[in-house]
């Protein structure tokens, strides 16, 4: 390309020079670093878009025994609808891979990694989470169990575990210790409580099915 067709290629962009697009990337970076996210940015520069482009669909479900409707994006998982739009922050993002099981919670009675579900695949479906386990003030058996054997040490993974295990024991799978440890393998705790967690799913197994 020689000068002059550089030139001439860009007066047709608006007559930036290269020095002004490097002026232009290097403001969006500070900005970016200064706390602006690109995002924001683009909603600054970019009009909104007509509402017949926009892609908010209406999903309506059952949140614990209440039912509720919500205009979202088609894309939001399950876990971010619960944590940022319901203040439900029980269900805990770890991985947002699906692989620790941090985010586990109840769809249709069915455990589901909430990361890895979209929240238009609840639609008209019943999601429980760790919030809405036990009854008033009376904890679930399963809740119970894990106090009662000190199943947990920080207690970031002991929900998404609390409603794995309510789960394996209502699958019948919670019928030996080895067992327990295959059908509770998707759920990590990186502290290491695993005796004390499988000692708490035998307990509240015995009560769940007595």
């Amino acid at each position: 390309m020689t000068m002059n067709h550089e030139k001439e290629v860009i007066a047709d962009t608006g007559g930036l020079s290269r020095r002004d697009v490097l002026k232009g990337g290097t403001a969006l970076g500070v900005l970016s670093v200064a706390g602006f996210g690109t995002q924001s940015l683009a909603q600054a520069a970019v009009p909104s878009l007509p509402m017949a482009f926009r892609t908010e669909v209406e999903v309506a479900f059952r949140i614990n025994g209440a039912q509720t409707a919500l205009a979202l994006d088609p894309r939001s998982s399950l876990l971010d609808v619960l944590r940022d739009q319901l203040g439900l922050t029980g269900a805990k993002k770890g991985c947002d891979h699906g692989q620790c099981g941090a985010c586990t919670v109840h769809v249709d009675g069915r455990r589901v990694a909430a990361c890895m579900t979209l929240a238009v695949q609840v639609d008209d479906l019943d999601v429980t989470t760790i919030e809405g386990l036990a009854e008033g003030d009376v904890l679930h058996p399963m809740q119970q169990a894990f106090i009662d054997h000190d199943a947990l040490q920080c207690g970031y993974c002991t929900p998404g575990q609390i409603m794995a295990g309510v789960a394996c024991v209502r699958e019948g799978h919670a019928g030996s210790p080895q067992q327990i440890r295959e059908y509770m393998s998707g759920n990590l705790c990186r502290c290491g409580a695993y005796p004390g967690i499988v000692a708490a799913i035998e307990d509240a197994a015995r009560v769940m099915e007595g």
